[in-house]
């Protein structure tokens, strides 16, 4: 039975406390700082940044209490859905300071590879070094590579080559070739596929919650309650991030670096648990699951705002985007195709991952 949640419970909240005060101070000097200049708007930026991300490993802790109650397929997608939930709000507020229509796809961009090759490569190498081989159902490996790469194709890829006078037809098709592909996905994953996701452990290989009697109407408040001061931060953060660049000569994509690294904080954190805990079934869902939401989920909404607007994005990738997603998805169809993970095939996507950052740091 659940207990009931107490002041003792409470405490363990102080970083949501920390970043609800961060945001207080910077909310009231928000002017002041940006009169101080472009350093002090930077370094109040980066602090908000790190309250942030605080404040996400909270809402993926309470989304982990929830996620052990309910267990797999269902405990990884809220898990990812709370992810991808902080992505979309922060990338909104974010498209409102930061004047580039590029900002969407070099998120999603930088998000599949923070989360394939960042997320997965480190999580196999520390995995594979302490155990070596782990198991996990090689299914969700292929399904999750054919779903990602079919959805970036649609909506990253193809619109390459769609005129710019019909932009919004093609829009319109994508919202709904992403929606009729969530669906299906969905109904699979939690219905007659749902074993697809799942992998039986051995009852001695750990990895059971903590804190699976912790009351789940608590975590639903403290989840509901992180994701909407999130949004408040966001909303100051990136006024002094836009004022902080300004004259810079900083990467343009950085901006998108750090919308996916701020949704990537937390599911690093539990991917990396659970991989120490020889769990690589949870490190796939997260990783893999967190990518695929990321385009099938964010895509969509964000082209509903294209049309609302009548502005479109910049949706197709660039050269070198396609060429590192279809290498990084061809790797990662390769290495999941046996149902084992090791360091060697960890370090193959951590050696991509290292190269996405080489490319964002020459501007590419």
């Amino acid at each position: 039975m659940a207990k009931a949640f107490s002041l003792s419970d409470l405490r363990h909240e102080w970083p949501s406390l920390l970043a609800a005060i961060a945001g207080l101070i910077a909310f009231n000097f928000e002017h002041q700082i940006m009169e101080a200049g472009s350093v002090a708007s930077l370094l109040a930026a980066a602090v908000l940044i790190a309250t942030i991300v605080m404040a996400s490993v909270r809402v993926a802790h309470h989304a982990e209490i929830l996620a052990a109650k309910v267990g797999d397929p269902y405990g990884t997608m809220i898990l990812t859905l709370s992810a991808v939930a902080v992505e979309v709000l922060v990338l909104g507020i974010l498209m409102l300071n930061v004047a580039s229509p590029t900002l969407v796809r070099d998120t999603i961009y930088s998000a599949v590879m923070l989360d394939v090759n960042g997320i997965l490569g480190l999580a196999a190498i520390i995995g594979g070094y302490r155990f070596g081989e782990q198991p996990y159902n090689d299914d969700s490996g292929r399904t999750y590579v054919v779903m990602i790469l079919t959805a970036m194709g649609i909506s990253m890829m193809v619109p390459e080559f769609i005129p710019g006078d019909k932009w919004h037809y093609y829009s319109l098709f994508t919202i709904g070739a992403m929606a009729a592909l969530y669906v299906l996905f969905l109904r699979q994953q939690v219905g007659v596929h749902s074993y697809f996701f799942s992998y039986a452990y051995p009852k001695s290989r750990g990895g059971e919650s903590e804190h699976e009697d912790s009351p789940a109407g608590a975590s639903v408040a403290l989840l509901i309650g992180g994701v909407v001061l999130i949004g408040l931060l966001a909303e100051v953060m990136s006024g002094l991030f836009n004022k902080g660049l300004e004259g810079s000569g900083a990467p343009p994509a950085l901006a998108a670096v750090v919308v996916a690294s701020i949704s990537a904080a937390p599911e690093i954190l539990t991917a990396l648990r659970a991989a120490l805990a020889n769990r690589m079934q949870a490190v796939i869902n997260i990783a893999l699951g967190a990518s695929l939401s990321t385009v099938i989920l964010t895509v969509p909404v964000m082209e509903a705002i294209a049309l609302f607007s009548g502005q479109p994005f910049v949706m197709a990738m660039t050269p070198v985007q396609t060429i590192m997603v279809l290498i990084t998805l061809i790797v990662a169809a390769i290495n999941l195709s046996d149902g084992e993970t090791n360091a060697i095939e960890g370090m193959t996507h951590f050696v991509l991952f290292a190269t996405f950052v080489m490319l964002t740091f020459l501007g590419l």
